[in-house]
């Protein structure tokens, strides 16, 4: 039997100490940014060093919502997110099933072109994919904001670490009770990995939410608009209103904060089944 040593308890108080601190750190740009949403324009720029304002206001706010369409810039950004996100889900997980448990020809060869795609970087894509798009007459719309993103490298990659780890006996009681492969995918795979599906849906919400050069290239009408592209209207040639932005930063990282903490329990089940190490 392994005896593991337990810490004294001054060692834990030290440890949860040192926690602590890392964790204030963290989160000191996020607070920065909440109370300078606070905070008037002459304050923000007068003093920006000032953690705490001496006069709160909710000014910012106000300007938010009634200078921009921000409520709609929030749908779109629902929909686009939402949409790329379970899309993705869907067609990462059938392609991560197929490398890691399918056999059939060209396998390796498919997979290693999925990794080197990882390593192109967007900025080399965006000019052909853009153009692609519009010869297709879909700029502006929500298809050309999707499509394009209908499956990720890195999801089909994370996907397959997942199924790795997922007993090839599971399959094979399956194939003997007369499933099919879609079978043995929907009833028996996907219910072992609802974690990593967890996870994965996680970073492509965020990332997708958070998207800023996709949905710029995309769109020119502001009823297409996303929230981060929306916000940029705050930023003008020579100036900048420093308040709505800090507002609208602060209420666009609520749904992702939401939907961490819902799915916070099986994030790290995720990422430790699928083997993927920082």
């Amino acid at each position: 039997m392994i005896r593991r040593n337990k810490l004294s308890m001054p060692a834990n108080i030290i440890l949860l100490v040192c926690f602590a601190v890392v964790g204030i750190i963290f989160m000191l740009p996020l607070l920065w940014m909440l109370f300078s949403s606070l905070k008037t324009e002459a304050a923000i720029m007068g003093a920006p060093g000032v953690f705490f304002p001496d006069d709160y206001t909710l000014e910012n706010f106000h300007i938010l919502l009634t200078q921009i369409p921000f409520f709609r810039f929030l749908v779109n950004s629902f929909i686009f997110a939402g949409g790329v996100t379970l899309s993705s889900l869907l067609l990462d997980s059938l392609a991560g099933y197929a490398f890691a448990k399918l056999k059939f020809k060209g396998s390796s060869v498919c997979f290693l072109i999925v990794l080197i795609s990882m390593m192109i970087p967007f900025q080399i894509t965006m000019i052909p994919l853009y153009l692609f798009m519009n010869k297709m007459h879909v700029i502006n719309t929500f298809a050309g904001l999707i499509l394009p993103r209908l499956t990720n490298a890195f999801g089909i990659y994370f996907m397959r670490q997942s199924f790795l780890s997922v007993p090839n006996d599971l399959i094979d009681a399956g194939r003997i009770d007369g499933l099919s492969e879609f079978g043995i995918f929907f009833r028996i795979i996907i219910p072992v990995v609802v974690s990593s599906l967890s996870t994965l849906a996680v970073f492509h919400f965020m990332y997708n939410w958070n998207d800023f050069l996709w949905p710029m290239l995309m769109t020119s009408s502001q009823n297409m608009q996303t929230l981060p592209v929306g916000l940029a209207l705050f930023q003008g040639e020579h100036t900048m209103q420093h308040g709505p932005m800090f507002a609208g930063a602060v209420l666009s990282i609520l749904p992702i904060l939401i939907i961490f903490l819902c799915a916070q329990k099986t994030f790290i089940k995720g990422i430790a089944l699928s083997g993927i190490k920082g």
